[in-house]
């Protein structure tokens, strides 16, 4: 009985996280200049919040909470969905800020007990992860500004991220000096967000030099190297892998060379090389994976994997182009395509997927003929 809650309790979750991804994305074109109805009139300020904390927060917190199976758990995500369900339509209020530093509590004493229990390097790194999160989260609710905050919410990201593949190269037996130097990048993106809240420009070159390193290391070491040599699949993860990992050193090199601006088409560049290019990359390779964890549906791959995939990248360049020159239109079709992509993965995602019950019926169906 409880576990059938649990599985309602996710099933009442997720849309939040959903709702909160199609607001994020609306805010997104209205900050680009597309000319659209809005429920609030701060609804394009909300747009990065709406991504971390209503979204992503969402997502990471219930994918712990069901592979757990603690009832706390839940917490975390339900939280961290309040949060942007209120945002959407009262952006200004104060609860929002303080609903996300809470959830992102909840997940920081989550991974205490997943460390407790299982201490690995890869654990203590999404621990640390969620500790950047919640840091975020509190200097949000503190009121400093979100250019500063963003650098937490990343790290809150990246190393999430980074851990979960550091978890996969336990199959490669890294060397020591490896997993060390491992450790070494963790703590210079850490550094860069700290640094970042009292020398802006000193703290985004040097979390723009973390990124870099960071992405070089996971070029190197990561598993995808071998598995992008295999079909179907396990090749489309790895690519996704790969192709992220040269927007993380895109995102970085950015903020080596331009130093800290906190608005402005470089800003833009910078933070969406990182968060769409590198973040979305990871969850267009993952979704296959964690899409069945999360609701039952399992997803059947086929080579139109792809094109979403593509064209996230094709968009994202078109969009870095154009900040780059200065050229407005180019920056804001590159955007408007890459609310395209997203919403042609979760059609492609969609239409490839079957529940149990839909795979149980095409047996019964293949066994009567």
């Amino acid at each position: 009985m409880e576990r059938q809650n649990l599985n309602h309790a996710a099933k009442v979750i997720a849309p939040l996280a959903l709702l909160a991804l199609v607001g994020a994305l609306w805010a997104g074109l209205l900050r680009l200049g597309w000319r659209l109805p809005t429920p609030q009139g701060s609804l394009a300020a909300a747009h990065g919040p709406l991504m971390v904390a209503g979204f992503f927060s969402v997502v990471i917190g219930l994918e712990r909470a069901v592979a757990l199976k603690w009832p706390f758990a839940y917490l975390a995500p339900l939280l961290a969905g309040m949060a942007g369900l209120l945002l959407l339509f009262d952006g200004a209020s104060a609860m929002v800020p303080l609903l996300a530093t809470l959830g992102s509590l909840v997940l920081v004493i989550v991974f205490g007990r997943i460390v407790r229990d299982h201490p690995a390097a890869y654990t203590v790194t999404m621990a640390v992860a969620t500790v950047a999160g919640l840091v975020g989260n509190l200097l949000w609710l503190a009121g400093r500004p979100l250019f500063e905050v963003v650098f937490w919410w990343a790290s809150f990201l990246v190393l999430t991220i980074a851990g979960e593949r550091l978890e996969l190269g336990r199959l490669l037996n890294l060397s020591r000096p490896v997993q060390v130097a491992f450790g070494l990048i963790v703590a210079l993106v850490l550094a860069g967000a700290a640094l970042a809240s009292f020398n802006f420009d000193a703290g985004t070159r040097l979390y723009g030099l973390a990124a870099l390193l960071l992405a070089a290391w996971l070029l190197r070491y990561d598993i995808a190297r071998r598995t992008v040599r295999k079909q179907g699949l396990t090749r489309f993860i790895a690519v996704c892998m790969l192709s992220g990992y040269g927007w993380l050193a895109i995102s970085g090199l950015i903020g080596l060379v331009y130093g800290g601006i906190p608005a402005g088409p470089v800003y833009d560049a910078m933070l969406h090389a990182l968060f769409v290019g590198f973040v979305f990359a990871m969850v267009f390779g993952h979704a296959p994976i964690i899409i069945p964890a999360l609701t039952g549906l399992r997803i059947s791959y086929a080579p139109v994997f792809y094109l979403h995939l593509v064209l996230l990248h094709g968009s994202l360049l078109l969009r870095l182009l154009g900040d780059l020159a200065g050229w407005v239109p180019l920056r804001q079709w590159g955007g408007m395509l890459n609310v395209v992509a997203l919403l042609l993965f979760a059609g492609v995602t969609i239409t490839f997927g079957r529940t149990r019950n839909d795979e149980r019926k095409t047996m019964n169906a293949a066994r009567g003929n």
